[in-house]
Formats: structure tokens, sequence, C-alpha cells
């Protein structure tokens, strides 16, 4: 007997590439929050060097299991203070570059996990 349902209903990334995304019908070219939940709206942050530990107090106020941090087109670490707000919440951080994270993201959400994607679409020189 089969137990596991054959689709989970989530909030998924249906297409991306270098500087935009497509989720929830619409097409974003800047950084976006997405959440399984069904949560889907923009990060404002245009930068990775912009960065503050408000971006990440916000993503844990949706109290995730994990968190997707997409940090640009290439991966980047984010100094541990600014993820204090999510440690402490003993929420998981995982860094990748945005599209990883993208499809990552599909994946957990996929399979009925609390993930939250934060992707930084970085806008032109700032």
């Amino acid at each position: 007997m089969k137990i596991q349902p054959d689709r989970i209903d989530t909030l998924a990334i249906q297409a991306h590439g270098p500087g935009w995304l497509h989720a929830g019908g619409q097409r974003y070219e800047h950084s976006v929050v997405i959440a399984a939940s069904g949560v889907l709206r923009a990060w404002d942050c245009a930068r990775f060097e912009a960065l503050t530990v408000e971006h990440f107090a916000q993503l844990a106020e949706l109290a995730p299991e994990v968190v997707l941090f997409g940090s640009g087109p290439r991966l980047r670490f984010v100094p541990p203070a600014l993820l204090r707000p999510l440690i402490e919440r003993g929420i998981g951080v995982e860094t990748m570059d945005t599209m990883a994270a993208a499809r990552t993201y599909n994946i957990l959400a996929g399979e009925g996990r609390r993930v939250v994607a934060a992707l930084l679409i970085e806008s032109g020189p700032g």
C-alpha cells in the first residue's frame, strides 16, 4: 500500500537563469524570499555587500527548518554574526550560489520540507 502522496502542492521555482527567476507565474529580476509554505516576496537586498543581520532576522520569522541562501552568481559565505537570528533559533543555513539554491529549494519543497530560500539576484554595480 502506498502512503505517500503523488504530488505535494507547494510554491516552486519554474525557471531560472543568470539575473532572474520565474516563480508563482511571475518573472523576478531582484532578490526574493520564497517559502514552501507559499510566501513569495521581494527581499530588500540588491548586493551581497549590503547584507545585514536584519535580512536574516526576516527569514527567522518564517520559522523554517532550513534556509537556503543563494549568494548570487558565485558562492560567497556570510559572516556568522549576520546569521545570529537563525542560529539562535536552531534554524539550519546552507549557502550556495543562487541557481544551485533555486534547484535545491525545489527538491526540498517537493519533499514537503519547511524550507525558505533567500535568493540574492544582484543588480548592476553599486
